[in-house]
């Protein structure tokens, strides 16, 4: 089977690197958007109806951004990763082992904004060396939403 050649001015070594760093930040994305979904499902006390409806903009905004990663992944003509073993390996966010109380639930996704905003900015270096415009916008769009979000969050512990 022959493939049509992908000559969008990025070398090929420089799309697979964007495309393997794109889906480190995919895992970190979907793995703040389960543990995001899941908070949403278990939140308890005073803080429920806020958390409740709070985590679910959150998850929500969340599951639209992964789908744009993995796009952008495609474009550069790689296949995004999407098992939740492969997820687990390439993702810095911890995964719960229990129902973690509210304010430890926001602490933990405080964190999990964080993560993601390290492991986009992370990849600058090599976006910028190849001119790969499209995927520095689409960084810098999510840099943003996660620094607002990590913000949002950190009010509700002060």
């Amino acid at each position: 089977m022959s493939h049509q050649p992908i000559d969008i001015g990025i070398t090929e070594k420089d799309r697979l690197e964007i495309a393997a760093g794109l889906s480190r930040f995919l895992a970190d994305s979907y793995t703040l958007y389960l543990k995001t979904h899941y908070y949403h499902w278990n939140v308890t006390g005073p803080m429920f109806n806020t958390l409740h409806l709070m985590f679910e903009t959150q998850y929500n905004e969340l599951a639209l951004a992964v789908d744009l990663i993995a796009e952008r992944i495609r474009a550069l003509g790689v296949y995004a990763p999407g098992t939740y073993q492969e997820f687990a390996k390439l993702t810095v966010i911890p995964e719960d082992t229990s129902v973690p109380k509210a304010e430890e639930m926001i602490k933990n996704l405080v964190a999990g904004q964080e993560a993601v905003v390290r492991t986009a900015r992370s990849l600058f270096p090599v976006v910028e060396k190849a001119s790969d415009e499209a995927t520095a916008d689409l960084l810098t769009q999510r840099i943003q939403l996660h620094e607002k979000t990590a913000w949002m969050l950190r009010s509700l512990l002060e």
